[in-house]
Parts: C-alpha cells; sequence; structure tokens
C-alpha cells in the first residue's frame, strides 16, 4: 500500500482510544470556498471532504467534525483532542478496505492563522487529518476561536 489504495467512498470511522466509532458522510465546498461543514445536530456523524483523497489513497484525506453544540452539549468530535501520538485510527471504505492510520500529531491553530497549506497540502503518501473545533468558546461570534488538527500517517 506504499503508494496507496485507489479511490473509494470512506463509510466508517473507529478511533479506540477515545470510543469513537461513527458512520460518515461525505460533503464538498460552501459557495465561499470553505469547506462544507455537518449539520450541528444530536447524532450527526463525522463528514469527509470528497475534494481531496479518500482515506488510503495517496494524499491529505480529510474528515471533519463538531465538538460540542451549546444547545446539546459534546458532538461526535467531542473527545478529539485527547488523542495522543501513536493512538491508531481505522477507516473503513466502501470497497471493503479498512485502512489504518497512526496519529503522529495533535495540533491546535487559531481559526485565524489557519496553515491551509500544511493541512491540506499533498502529501507523499497516504495521511489522514481529523479536524474539529477547540481553544476558547468566543460568545460575541458565536463559535470557537481555534481548530484542533490530527494529523495521522498509513499504518506500515
Amino acid at each position: 500500500m506504499e503508494g496507496g489504495l485507489p479511490r473509494s467512498v470512506p463509510v466508517e470511522l473507529a478511533v479506540p482510544r477515545i470510543g469513537l466509532r461513527t458512520s460518515l458522510a461525505e460533503v464538498g465546498l460552501t459557495p465561499s470556498g470553505s469547506i462544507d461543514v455537518p449539520e450541528a445536530a444530536p447524532g450527526v456523524p463525522a463528514v469527509w471532504y470528497r475534494n481531496l483523497a479518500s482515506p488510503g489513497e495517496a494524499g491529505p484525506a480529510v474528515i471533519v467534525g463538531h465538538v460540542d453544540t451549546a444547545r446539546d452539549g459534546p458532538a461526535v468530535f467531542y473527545r478529539l483532542g485527547e488523542l495522543r501520538p501513536g493512538d491508531t485510527i481505522t477507516v473503513r471504505r466502501a470497497d471493503g478496505a479498512a485502512p489504518r492510520f497512526v496519529v503522529r500529531a495533535v495540533v491546535r491553530y487559531p481559526k485565524d492563522a489557519f496553515p491551509s497549506a500544511v493541512v491540506y497540502g499533498a502529501t507523499a503518501g497516504p495521511e489522514l487529518r481529523l479536524i474539529t473545533c477547540g481553544g476558547s468558546f468566543d460568545r460575541a461570534r458565536g463559535s470557537y476561536r481555534d481548530n484542533v488538527v490530527v494529523f495521522a500517517a498509513l499504518a506500515p
């Protein structure tokens, strides 16, 4: 799998360290050009950004989920910031493959200084990015000030 798997839609994400198992929906871009996000409601799964690689395919695959909502409390990626280097993530795909990824880093970036090229840019092989909100909550704007990004590479 050195060069990666062929393209296939991801259908489930499992992160044992934080007890997470979620189905996956897919999203594209909003009219303003940013990645669309899932609805902020109870039970909403994480979403795969279909305009980049699929998990296991060469390049960065991106999966996004909410951390919480004011009305409903914890959401699908509530515990994402607890991941540590060495933790594993498995993504089941529609073709039956289930590539496993190993966390390399968990980084928090201010939303106003989000490093798009680092997160979404080309990679030498199959990689995975999990993204949610984090940091302190800005009540005036109604959103978190930061994003938490998990960087993971395909397990050997």
